[in-house]
Formats: structure tokens, sequence, C-alpha cells
């Protein structure tokens, strides 16, 4: 447990989360903590749009293709703060050349993977007392932010991310990983909500995504396909956490309808497991990880 801070989980939502894998907290978020992140994304996606893009920002980001995996644009992000774009988000002209032909704030699938060290106001966010309090309530006794992401599955293009689960991509021994999953928009069906199989966390990882050489590869564990039909809708209100453990299988379809969906995603690690070398995030010396 982390010391002196205050607890966030009643033993009933305690119990939901060792039985099924994960807990629902509505209006975690404050009124003003929402507007402050909001507020600071479009900021950031104003300044994308009026040429503040990074070079080499036309990395499109896709669970489905998988095409990143071998994208230096990705596997250097773990200490910065970089824009993914949706494949949506181009067409090819006649001459076969690839443009982008939505508006930046409908074109971007996410930024990550450093927010929370990077820029003050996600900052402020990812280390209130209250995510402090969730963390030691999971158990955590040295918890550690590894990785956050601004998820913004715009209305019409944003992708489906297939059926997973986190450990895969940010392997400790023991498995330690946990996600924090805030909605900063109203998340249904109909707009590409957060689906689970509740209890599917006792299965452990079926597959590891690990760096080799100069790119990645997959290690299947176990070629069971997920039980599509198990899986249930997480439909929750902006300002809603979703806390899940690292071996959840969880599944989020497209955003066909025409409404935003928009997301903020944290992942912790217990400082006290191994976090391993070949993980496809890696860290500089420069920008070590930090607690709360």
């Amino acid at each position: 447990m982390t010391d002196g801070v205050a607890g966030v989980l009643d033993n009933e939502q305690r119990q939901h989360f060792e039985q099924h894998g994960y807990v629902v907290l509505g209006g975690f978020v404050p009124d003003d903590l929402l507007d402050d992140l909001r507020t600071r994304i479009d900021e950031m996606v104003v300044g994308y749009a009026n040429g503040g893009l990074p070079d080499g920002a036309a990395s499109v980001f896709s669970t489905t293709e998988q095409t990143h995996a071998q994208d230096d644009w990705f596997l250097t992000s773990a200490d910065v703060i970089r824009p993914f774009f949706e494949d949506g988000a181009f067409a090819p002209d006649g001459d076969g050349v690839s443009h982008q032909v939505v508006p930046m704030d409908q074109a971007l699938n996410k930024l990550g993977h450093a927010m929370h060290d990077l820029d003050p106001v996600f900052d402020r966010f990812s280390r209130s007392p209250s995510m402090a309090g969730l963390a030691a309530d999971l158990g955590f006794v040295d918890p550690l932010l590894l990785q956050s992401m601004v998820i913004f599955k715009p209305p019409r293009i944003g992708g489906e991310v297939i059926c997973h689960c986190d450990h895969s991509f940010l392997w400790t021994e023991p498995q330690t990983v946990v996600g924090f999953w805030f909605a900063l928009d109203d998340a249904t069906i109909n707009n590409g909500c957060m689906w689970a199989i509740p209890g599917g966390q006792t299965g452990g990882a079926r597959t590891r995504f690990r760096r080799e050489g100069a790119g990645t590869t997959t290690d299947v564990l176990d070629p069971t396909p997920y039980d599509m039909d198990a899986l249930v809708p997480l439909e929750v209100e902006a300002g809603t956490c979703i806390a899940f453990h690292g071996c959840l299988p969880h599944w989020s379809g497209p955003n066909t309808s025409d409404q935003p969906r928009l997301a903020y995603t944290l992942h912790l690690i217990d400082g006290t497991a191994h976090y391993s070398a070949d993980n496809w995030l890696q860290r500089s010396p420069d920008l070590p990880l930090r607690g709360f």
C-alpha cells in the first residue's frame, strides 16, 4: 500500500475489481479537472493544425494493421509527446500521393506516451490525491506512472482497438500493470465505448509484444482466441474512471457515429516488480519513471 494516502474504493468496489478485473467509478474526475484537460488537448490540436506538427508526424496508429509496430516514430515515443493519426485521416489524390482529408481535430488517433511527465496540466491530473488513493487501494507498494495517452476515437473514422490485454505490451515480473481509463466524453456503444470480459484477467496474457532487433515481434503464448461473445459494454459518462487489471481482455469498436469519444489513459506498474528490458516502451535515463 502507499503510505499516508486516503482510500478511494469501498469494499464492494474492491471485490468487484478482484472478481471481474475492473471497477467503474462514475464522477471520479471533478468538472474543473475535466475542463482543464479538454482545454489543454484543444490547445495542442490547434497547435498541430497551425503548422506545429513535429517532423515525421505522419505515423498512422492501428491495432488491426500494426504497421506502427516497426515504426521508429512509435518505438522512440516513451519519453516524449507525439501525435499519431487515424488511417481514415488520409486519402490518395489523383497522383497516388496521400493527403490529410479531415480537420486535425478529427484526424488524430492518439497522443503519447509521456503526457503525465512532460505537460504540467496532464501532470496535475495524473498525480491527484484521488489517483494516488486509487493506486493504494489496488495494492501498489511503489506505484510508477509508466505511460499515458490521449485517445481521440474521432467521429466516423475512429478505428477499432482489437481485443487484448495490456500486460502483453507492458510486461513485468510479476504482472503489475493496471490501467486507469478516463472518459472525457460520454462513451456509448455507438461511439466506441470500451468492452471487457468480466473475470477474463484470470486467464493471463495470451501474447507478448516485445522488441527484437531494430523492430518488434509478438510471441504467441496461448493461441486460443478470446470469446468475443463474453464481452460486455462499459457505457459511461464523462468524468468516469475505469480501473482495470493488466490481464483483463478489453476491446472497443470503431466510432461510426457523429459523436466524439475522447479519453485519457494512464498505465501504472509497481516498482517492486521487474520491468523487462525488451518491452517496446523504453525510456532514456534522462526521464526516469516517477510515482505520485
